[in-house]
């Protein structure tokens, strides 16, 4: 079993610039807007196959979708159609961490702004005219296979990039109990696995993980039966622990005198 915490890291601060609650002409209810959770990421070193070499993994891709792109690059890479397309429904997710969130609902609050559905209001419309919304989910599918790819971009404060890369397929379901359909699924799986070794070469820790060094918050790539998933711990890391100091620093605090 992989052994996932939740991080929280301190680093350093960047001032966040005011903006007005009432100035925004942005329409919510067009799309998806989800609270941020921590995310539970791969903390678990992994070591290196006895003599094999670092990979650059880095330098991955799923489908053109590489690590440290900024939305927009993933966004445009698609945008003229190709084997995947962005999924009809909730395509972008569009996320306020939660330190900001409570920054922002006690600053809306002393604008005497109490009722819910003005409450929600004011405080996405603070961070969106702040930047302090953003892009952080990006879908896409298929339709011929059936294949998705989830992407999960950082913050603003660390230039929304893409921290993890999320492929799924279906070879490793089975449509029935008969003989033959678990045949069917191992050559499915036989085609996928060699599939991934023609395109990442062989894994350099265990049989399924490529990694950059023993240091789980560098960039690694894992597969799964009819998954992968690329991942940089250390951006997202980074970028969480960011924004927890800069919503600490920047918190609204009345002008207390004493």
């Amino acid at each position: 079993m992989i052994k996932r915490i939740v991080l929280l890291l301190l680093v350093a601060v960047t001032p966040v610039f005011a903006g007005h609650a009432n100035d925004d002409d942005f329409d919510f209810d067009s799309f998806a807007i989800s609270d941020s959770v921590n995310a539970d990421i791969t903390t678990e070193s992994h070591t290196l196959n006895p003599g094999a070499m670092p990979v650059a993994v880095s330098n991955f891709d799923i489908a053109g979708i590489m690590l440290g792109m900024p939305f927009e690059s993933v966004v445009t890479l698609f945008a003229d159609g190709g084997l995947y397309s962005p999924r009809a429904n909730d395509a972008v997710v569009y996320t306020i961490t939660p330190d900001w969130r409570y920054n922002l609902d006690y600053e809306c609050q002393q604008q005497n702004i109490f009722v819910p559905e003005q409450l929600e209001q004011c405080v996405r419309t603070l961070a969106k005219n702040r930047g302090l919304m953003y892009a952080s989910e990006y879908h896409l599918v298929r339709e011929l296979t059936g294949e998705t790819i989830d992407v999960y971009f950082t913050s603003n404060a660390t230039d929304n990039t893409v921290w993890r890369i999320e492929y799924n397929n279906d070879v490793n379901e089975l449509v029935g109990d008969a003989e033959k359909f678990e045949d069917q699924r191992q050559k499915k799986i036989l085609s996928f696995w060699s599939g991934v070794l023609d395109k990442y070469g062989t894994p350099n820790s265990g049989t399924d993980t490529w990694v950059t060094s023993n240091n789980a918050y560098d960039p690694m790539m894992i597969a799964y039966y009819g998954a992968l998933e690329l991942v940089d711990n250390g951006r997202y890391a980074t970028d969480a622990a960011k924004n927890v100091t800069d919503a600490r620093v920047n918190f609204p605090a009345k002008p207390y005198a004493f």
